[in-house]
């Protein structure tokens, strides 16, 4: 028990912390190496799904300050056009305005590729 604590007391903090740093690294790069290709396939799926949200969030923004800045009509957009002004991919940007879609925050309109924004 003595040795323990000499060697204990011996080594100075900063090197025990960063011991306790590498050995958290170490574990959570095994862990994530040692993981099955269904928990990596989940773990994909969350991602892409928190991702789709966030761009439905991010739509439903454009569509607030676009109407706030011209209060008077609609708020039409192009499906190409939105994709641009986000960086996003198109078939990304349909697929979160399929989204907002069905939580009716959004309409298709009568123009095949453009979309009226509920705000």
């Amino acid at each position: 028990m003595n040795f323990l604590t000499s060697v204990y007391s011996s080594v100075p903090l900063r090197w025990w912390v960063a011991l306790i740093v590498s050995a958290l690294g170490i574990a959570a790069i095994c862990l994530r190496v040692l993981e099955t290709d269904a928990m990596r396939a989940q773990r994909s799926e969350r991602k892409q799904k928190k991702e789709l949200r966030s761009l439905a969030e991010r739509i439903s923004s454009y569509g607030q300050t676009t109407h706030q800045r011209y209060p008077t009509g609609d708020v039409i957009v192009s499906e190409r056009d939105l994709a641009e002004q986000l960086r996003k991919r198109p078939d990304a940007v349909i697929t979160a305005l399929n989204l907002l879609l069905n939580d009716q925050k959004v309409q298709k309109a009568p123009l095949r590729g453009y979309w009226k924004l509920n705000v």
